[in-house]
């Protein structure tokens, strides 16, 4: 018989870690229980994490935002710092799986998963999110993009626990942008995905950009020569066309039973071209 722990504190927490050192870690556990299921893995105990109270909810530090690990991405979607703040982000959360997975799953789980497919990561990637992580002796901060190393890896020590995501308020950015293309409309992993952050001027050249791409390589991608090629520039069909094909150029996918890797980066590119809807211009033509 396996065992499952379900502490209430953090300390409890952190006494079960230092008695069962192989233990497994999960909150929502739609991941990890599939693939059990599967025989992918077989831990000899579990820890749920769900009953922590301090790993859950949404907190305005000010300028700041922090989201506990242990957030349920429904939670999530209702929050309205999140959905003002982080609209793209919502978004990515609110394409993430069926609503009973939404009511399961957390956004640290879908962090520590580290999918490449992951919905919430290139939101939170164009963001520049910060992980906070504990262990019983101390706490460190890092980047997101620091802290998932390739698919399924990051770098969590032993007996350290992914606490909190940490997301600086960036008022400026005035386009908040994610969409996925998948098999089906809906409860479809992702087989191309682009989250953006786009700083228009009132004539619609692009000021700042920040782009990045899920499901067309081992870790959520992002371009400097892209978003750097993007300033300066009106969304015009010609530029984002030009850099569609970079692209497809940049991007590294594999084929699988989704889609073939060729499919994917022509995807990728193509995805650019929704930035056009944003235009002033574009969107002038399509109300006349």
């Amino acid at each position: 018989m396996r065992e499952v722990f379900l502490p209430q504190r953090i300390e409890e927490l952190w006494e079960i870690l230092k008695r069962e050192p192989e233990t497994e870690i999960y909150a929502g556990g739609t991941d990890l229980l599939v693939k059990m299921r599967s025989g992918q893995v077989n831990p000899p105990s579990l820890v749920c994490l769900e009953r922590i109270e301090s790993l859950r909810g949404v907190f305005d530090k000010g300028k700041e935002v922090f989201i506990g690990a242990c957030s349920t991405h429904s939670n999530l979607l209702e929050d309205p710092v999140i959905r003002k703040e982080f609209p793209g982000l919502a978004r990515g959360i609110d394409v993430l799986g069926s609503p009973p997975i939404r009511h399961m799953g957390t956004i640290g789980g879908n962090i520590v998963t580290a999918s490449p497919a992951g919905d919430t990561l290139p939101s939170l990637y164009v963001l520049d999110a910060e992980v906070e992580v504990h262990s019983k002796a101390q706490k460190r901060r890092l980047p997101l993009r620091d802290f998932i190393l390739g698919p399924g890896m990051v770098a969590l020590h032993p007996q350290e626990v992914l606490w909190g995501i940490w997301l600086k308020k960036q008022p400026s950015w005035n386009v908040h942008h994610y969409e996925k293309v998948g098999r089906r409309k809906a409860l479809a992993c992702s087989i191309a995905s682009m989250a953006a952050l786009l700083e228009l001027s009132e004539s619609g050249t692009v000021v700042k950009a920040r782009l990045a791409w899920g499901s067309v390589g081992p870790t959520i991608l992002s371009f400097s020569h892209v978003d750097n090629n993007l300033i300066g520039q009106l969304l015009s069909i010609e530029t984002l066309s030009s850099l569609a094909k970079q692209v497809e150029l940049s991007v590294s996918p594999i084929d699988d039973l989704r889609a073939s890797a060729e499919y994917r980066r022509t995807v990728s590119g193509l995805l650019l071209l929704r930035l056009l809807y944003y235009s002033p211009s574009f969107r002038q033509e399509c109300d006349s």
